[in-house]
């Protein structure tokens, strides 16, 4: 079994959350099948003309021959490497396993049905959700002479400990990667992904493939009577999709489109994303980046205007 543990890289307690699954896994199983990004593509001295895209690319290259994928997910707000990384691996026909303490559920409408993330996308394709939303038990007795403060660290960290003990059991216990999904590819025809921080909406990108000839699908899965149902449509339409264009606007890819930019890479559809005002990332030793690097070198064209959005639909 080769497990691929996905995570969000830009803080050390998640990388070192991580790292805690890592080691319990390979206590089980061994490190040699166990796949870390960031410390198993060894970023802080890795030497590359492109440093990001060359991660990109080491990713991509475990994504490609899996058992398995743990993801890490907490809060409202989810890592968009994270996300895409998830679609690579579900259109792979790889079993994906999500943990999450978030004491929060989402729905789409006040009354709709609760779902454990803010895009019912990652629910429908992950085999199983580990959730652990309350506080772990107080502190034995011979541990009450801990602060208030300490107690409640106490808490939160028996927290995270089932959350991640549990994993692990559900990932030895999956069951064999079921075939690749195949899809009937639609030539011509576009998936127009909106972003739901952008208030110009998808409107104008679907007229822009219109006004060209092309045929468009456009999201279910927020107005559908059941989000999963219609998520899982979604993910079939970009995997037959000859071409995704994906409204990656906002302070961060939107978790679903993130999803399915994986779940194009893995199929072989051409990816755009439309970014009017792109803001860029810097971290040491890398080129600065318009979008986390899974999506930024994901994408084969970064569009600005629906004049390029155009010519990229006619290319």
């Amino acid at each position: 079994m080769s497990i691929y543990i996905a995570h969000r890289l830009f803080a050390p307690h998640d990388r070192a959350l991580a790292a805690d699954l890592a080691e319990r896994l390979a206590r089980k199983i061994g490190a040699d099948r166990i796949f870390l990004p960031f410390c198993d593509t060894d970023e802080e001295d890795l030497v590359a003309e492109v440093k990001g895209r060359r991660l990109f690319e080491l990713d991509r290259e475990r994504l490609g021959r899996l058992d398995a994928m743990v993801a890490l997910l907490h809060g409202p707000s989810l890592d968009d490497g994270v996300c895409m990384e998830i679609g690579y691996a579900a259109a792979s026909g790889v079993p994906v396993v999500v943990v999450t303490t978030d004491f929060q559920t989402y729905s789409l409408t006040e009354w709709d049905t609760l779902l454990d993330f803010p895009d019912p996308l990652i629910q429908a394709v992950a085999h199983r959700v580990v959730r652990v939303p309350s506080l772990g038990p107080w502190p034995l007795p011979d541990r009450q002479g801990l602060t208030r403060y300490a107690e409640f660290r106490f808490r939160n960290l028996s927290q995270v400990d089932a959350a991640l003990d549990a994993a692990v059991e559900v990932l030895l216990n999956l069951p064999v990667p079921g075939p690749r999904p195949v899809c009937d590819t639609e030539p011509g025809v576009v998936y127009v992904e909106g972003s739901p921080y952008a208030a110009w909406g998808p409107d104008h990108l679907a007229e822009a493939c219109v006004d060209v000839g092309h045929g468009v699908i456009v999201p279910q899965r927020f107005t559908a009577a059941d989000p999963v149902a219609g998520a899982l449509a979604d993910l079939t339409a970009v995997c037959a999709a000859a071409r995704l264009l994906a409204d990656v606007s906002g302070p961060e890819t939107p978790p679903g489109t993130a999803l399915l930019i994986g779940v194009a890479l893995a199929s072989g559809v051409r990816i755009a994303a439309f970014h009017p005002r792109p803001t860029y990332t810097h971290a040491s030793g890398r080129e600065p980046n318009w979008r986390n690097l899974m999506i930024q070198y994901a994408a084969d064209a970064l569009l600005t205007d629906t004049k390029a959005v155009q010519t990229w639909l006619t290319v």
